[in-house]
């Protein structure tokens, strides 16, 4: 359930350093714009025992962080604020909770929609992506709560489709989890139903004009009927009135090819999961293609894909952030284990963690959970220990390390290479720190802009037509 982007791999940093431009620490002519999202776990208690994380023991659950980070993206005129969650607390490690709950990896967490209507209320432009699975909530309350959030938030509220992938989630509420083909057919008429509901009020169905002596035409309030194969419906209009983006902004990260299918049927904005220049413009051509068929306009649907920078004042300073990264994800290797065996759905604690594995045991791993994560996690398994898999996996975003300019370079490249309509930044596991933020929209962002590669104001004050100002 939890929607963690993959970041590019050093492969596609290394392939972007050569593909630089030669006028490295000058301002080069722009190229075409990007977007920039930010993703953000849904536990702030996630850089518990890490530098610069402050009191997050005493302060988790109170507000401020989320608050915090979205000021600072709001400064660097971020689309959007993703945040991550799930529902369940997990147990995939050694069949107990002991490690995620001893580590806080995952755990605690706060529900997304109540985060981000209180973000809502500290800034005004930023896009606020709330995470809420399909299987979790009858359509009719999903399409009040995110439209609550667009109406709150004056037309910013934005819903992360995801389909669920933990069976401890779907046992939280008396259900057994299904395959995952019935998982993405049912999500796909579930949300065809969510958006029929946010139908059911005309855009100008509210009088607003001064004197107006009816509230609301009623001739442009409908009922709300809805017959697929799976999921049938007949109810009134939505309780909470029209939102003000009419439907509000979708969000999906699809790996497998239902995801991505899924995605271009609905989504404005995709999160790809790729791992070199290569792989990312393969999946975004898969992903454009298909929204083609579905009849609409690719150019409307923004496909972004992950980055979780390094930086540093000199190349020598980024490079020691970067093997002080190292040290600590060696150090925290059974706590990324037992974040990915929950994603997974596999036990790792039941395979020996420093002999390297044959392809026949690699091989026979499956899961009825994230299979795109775990076809990841198998390839980049051959000629590794699973411990040294871990140390990896929490140490990934050394590939994005340098100097503010350098990083900028390095994204104008793959972003030429590939077409990108946008990067999303994520800090590396229990990175997310006020001050990786911090460096993030007071460092990386102006060098972005000095390049022409990002906005320096917001176009819109809602969410979609900021997506689409380019």
């Amino acid at each position: 359930m939890r929607a963690a982007p993959s970041p590019a791999s050093p492969a596609a940093a290394s392939h972007a350093t050569k593909r630089m431009t030669q006028n490295e620490g000058t301002t080069p002519m722009s190229s075409k714009p990007f977007h920039l999202g930010y993703f953000m776990n849904g536990s702030a208690a996630q850089s518990f025992g890490m530098p610069f994380s402050g009191r997050i023991g005493r302060d988790w659950s109170n507000g401020s962080f989320y608050t915090d980070t979205a000021r600072a993206l709001e400064r660097g005129k971020f689309d959007f604020l993703l945040f991550e969650d799930a529902y369940h607390v997990p147990n995939a490690w050694e069949g107990t909770h002991n490690t995620h709950v001893e580590n806080a990896i995952a755990v605690p967490r706060l529900d997304t929609i109540v985060l981000a209507s209180m973000v809502a209320q500290a800034t005004s432009r930023l896009g606020l992506v709330a995470t809420l699975p399909t299987f979790a909530f009858h359509p009719y309350l999903m399409a009040r709560l995110i439209g609550s959030l667009d109406a709150v938030s004056e037309g910013r509220g934005a819903w992360n489709v995801v389909t669920g992938a933990q069976p401890l989630a779907f046992q939280n509420f008396g259900m057994e989890m299904d395959p995952a083909e019935d998982r993405y057919a049912h999500a796909t008429e579930y949300v065809e139903l969510v958006k029929k509901i946010w139908e059911s009020w005309e855009p100008d169905a509210i009088n607003t004009a001064p004197g107006a002596t009816t509230f609301a035409d009623s001739s442009k309030v409908h009922t709300v009927d809805y017959n697929g194969k799976l999921l049938q419906h007949s109810g009134s209009a939505l309780v909470s009135g029209p939102a003000p983006q009419g439907h509000p902004v979708i969000a999906q990260a699809g790996a497998s090819k239902d995801g991505k299918i899924l995605a271009a049927t609905h989504a404005d904005i995709v999160v790809g999961v790729a791992s070199s220049p290569e792989g990312m413009k393969e999946y975004r051509d898969f992903v454009r293609a298909e929204i083609v068929r579905q009849g609409r306009n690719p150019d409307d649907t923004k496909v972004f894909f992950s980055i979780s920078p390094i930086l540093g004042a000199t190349q020598e300073e980024a490079e020691v952030h970067g093997r002080v990264r190292e040290e600590q994800a060696r150090a925290r290797a059974i706590s990324t284990l037992a974040d990915a065996a929950d994603r997974m759905n596999v036990d790792l604690s039941r395979m020996p963690l420093d002999e390297i594995l044959s392809d026949e045991v690699i091989d026979s791993l499956y899961t009825h959970g994230q299979r795109s994560s775990l076809d990841t996690f198998k390839k980049q398994l051959r000629g590794r220990t699973v411990r040294q898999l871990g140390e990896q996996m929490g140490s990934r975003s050394a590939q994005w390390t340098g100097t503010a300019d350098k990083v900028a370079s390095e994204m104008q490249a793959v972003a030429e290479e590939v077409g990108i309509d946008g990067f999303i930044i994520s800090a590396t596991k229990g990175g997310h720190t006020r001050r990786f933020v911090d460096e993030i929209v007071d460092g990386l962002v102006p060098a972005l802009q000095a390049r022409g590669l990002v906005r320096e104001e917001y176009e819109h004050t809602q969410l979609r037509d900021n997506l689409r100002a380019f």
